[in-house]
């Protein structure tokens, strides 16, 4: 489109300045809207011809001409989407494009496409989600046995199992995975035939058009539908949330994946070399990953901040919405990718976990417990058992190493039999609450988990 001819000029005398109109072009960014604007203006002309408010031979004209339009017939020097659909559409039927703008505004055809772009995306993460997921689950069956130890302030506190801590993962995901069915929800209201701000004097059937797009009622108010953003809101949040939680699993895998753990070893495909030092292998992919959390959260806090005090209505601030939430949809489907497989290839070193899994006196507790479950008060056994951990690290043992002439000198109520409980496979096995780590409670959980995965969707699922 030339610039000296607007969708809107008609009320002007001079062109605009050639800084402002590039900074003001959104062309390249709403590129990604092409199927949504052209499904909107399809249903829009279809829905006019029905209603005659244009003739039902102009419309049909109008809808054809739209399905044959193809993103390289667009001109890259448009100001927006909408100026270069039409322009495309000119190209094609002549002046009576010009007729398929009655009755609706680029405010609520922006606020309906983008919401019809986040609902599409939404859905599409959501399977990538249940990807990741199943991953998961196959590795926790696959490791539900492998004892490790637990870490609560990165330090030994319980030994636990990998295939528990594994499916730790899979809740945090199934929350995203609601956020995302919610903001499926939060965007099925159209704003189309809102006009710019207070409806239209055509004879339209806005329920028609919703209907067509796919979308399950209409928005009440026409004002609130062209200044709502919401959604936008939701999404990044929901984005940036989703990203931490990918980062929490990569912390893991680049600590994990150290000598000074040497839990597991990651793919090559998913790693890469030192320029410098040939033995380097460096978790790049898991880094990116974390790193990246930062541009999401970022991406969702300018937002908020453009939004801030916003007066109704459409305003050329709310452009910046869409670059920001196509950027963070497409790193968040990547780094779900991405995790999956990094997951699915990483050989995990079974052998060094459970040699690890009973040092630093991870067992200790069990012992304060088993003193306790005889009816001691656990304050009392929390403090015996403390004395005995203080012997164990003056000598330099673990506490199943104290001989049994030396248990009774740190308290009357220790003996050698009681040390059994301290066993690595015993300590786990009687941790069968609901939700612990203990075999029982183990099987319970995965099966809920295996359950859940298995359902269509997640926000029915809890």
């Amino acid at each position: 489109m030339n610039k000296n001819r607007k969708m809107w000029g008609g009320a002007f005398t001079s062109v605009p300045n050639d800084l402002a109109w590039s900074f003001g072009q959104s062309f390249r960014n709403d590129l990604a809207l092409f199927d949504q604007e052209i499904a909107i203006s399809i249903a829009h002309a279809k829905m006019l011809g029905m209603c005659r408010v244009i003739p039902a031979a102009e419309s049909r004209r109008i809808v054809s001409a739209l399905k044959a339009i193809k993103p390289s017939d667009l001109d890259p020097a448009s100001e927006d989407i909408h100026a270069a659909v039409e322009s495309a559409l000119r190209e094609k039927v002549g002046d009576a494009a010009g007729k398929l703008h009655t009755a609706r505004s680029r405010n609520d055809q922006i606020a309906t496409a983008t919401r019809l772009w986040t609902r599409a995306a939404s859905k599409r993460t959501q399977a990538r989600i249940k990807k990741l997921q199943s991953v998961i689950l196959a590795l926790a069956a696959k490791h539900s046995d492998v004892p490790m130890p637990g870490y609560t302030h990165q330090q030994r506190a319980q030994p636990i199992t990998l295939g528990y801590h594994l499916l730790a993962h899979f809740w945090p995901l199934q929350r995203d995975g609601v956020r995302f069915e919610q903001l499926s929800e939060a965007c099925d209201s159209c704003p189309l035939g809102s006009g710019a701000l207070s409806g239209t004097p055509f004879p339209i059937d806005r329920k028609l058009t919703a209907s067509e797009l796919g979308f399950s009622r209409i928005s009440p108010s026409a004002l609130d539908a062209v200044s709502d953003r919401d959604f936008v809101g939701d999404a990044l949040h929901a984005i940036a949330t989703a990203m931490q939680h990918l980062a929490r699993i990569s912390q893991e895998l680049i600590l994990w994946s150290g000598a000074e753990f040497g839990f597991v070893k990651l793919s090559d495909a998913f790693s890469t070399g030192s320029s410098i030092m040939p033995q380097k292998r460096n978790p790049d992919s898991c880094e990116l990953i974390r790193g990246r959390v930062g541009k999401t959260v970022g991406a969702w806090v300018a937002f908020q901040t453009m939004m801030k005090a916003l007066p109704f209505a459409y305003n050329r601030d709310q452009q910046e919405d869409k670059a920001a939430l196509f950027e963070c949809f497409k790193l968040l489907d990547d780094a779900l990718e991405l995790t999956a497989n990094i997951l699915r290839t990483a050989k995990f070193h079974t052998s060094k976990m459970r040699a690890e899994a009973g040092k630093g006196f991870s067992t200790a507790t069990t012992l304060a417990d088993q003193l306790a479950a005889g009816g001691m008060p656990f304050r009392q056994a929390h403090e015996i058992v403390g004395k005995l951990v203080l012997y164990c690290e003056q000598y330099g043992i673990e506490i199943s190493e104290v001989p049994a002439e030396h248990l009774r000198k740190i308290h009357s109520c220790l003996d050698a039999n009681m040390l059994k409980s301290t066993d690595v496979m015993a300590s786990i096995a009687s941790r069968d609450s609901e939700g612990g780590v203990g075999p029982k409670a183990f099987r319970t959980q995965i099966a809920k988990a295996k359950a859940l995965h298995t359902k269509q969707g997640f926000l029915q699922n809890g």
